[in-house]
């Protein structure tokens, strides 16, 4: 029976046709990973509301921080992965305005709870292993990126300086 493969003449006894579709196979693959996505999402939202119950009720300024994370940092992300892959030049500075803008939305999300009386967690378990443990890495990361980044970019102005001082 002819196969698809390549090379042609290769022997594959008991080759079987498929009898889905390339559309059938991804469309089903598509909707199976939206339908995991999505569970794992609610699921752990509603967990996650155990340490925040601002999540569950929607608080305006959760869901702003939240939502400018998702339409600006979001994109911006995917685009340095981009950059970073290209070894592009704008890689460092791109790092360092996404990392500030997520120490940023960390500070206003960490502020509005004092402000707000920071009592959103449903236990003390829930409180340190969700919202102070969790959110850490929102600022570690970012702090150590921003550290590497400003000295890439400081060594990357100073390297042209002096190369701008030799050529004189």
């Amino acid at each position: 029976m002819a196969h698809p493969y390549i090379p042609s003449d290769l022997s594959l006894p008991g080759y079987v046709p498929s009898s889905l579709s390339p559309f059938t196979i991804v469309a089903v693959y598509l909707l199976s990973s939206l339908f995991v996505a999505t569970t794992i999402w609610l699921i752990s939202g509603k967990e996650y509301s155990k340490g925040d119950s601002r999540y569950a009720a929607r608080d305006a300024g959760v869901v702003t921080v939240e939502g400018i994370t998702a339409v600006l940092e979001g994109p911006a992300s995917l685009l340095l992965v981009y950059a970073i892959a290209k070894r592009a030049a704008y890689r460092e500075v791109l790092q360092l305005a996404i990392s500030l803008g997520q120490l940023y939305g960390t500070a206003v999300y960490f502020i509005t709870a004092i402000l707000e009386g920071d009592n959103f967690a449903s236990s003390t378990y829930h409180y340190f292993a969700y919202y102070v443990f969790a959110n850490s890495f929102w600022i570690l990361i970012p702090s150590l990126i921003i550290v590497r980044s400003w000295k890439k970019i400081c060594a990357a102005t100073e390297a042209q300086v002096q190369k701008k001082a030799k050529a004189l």
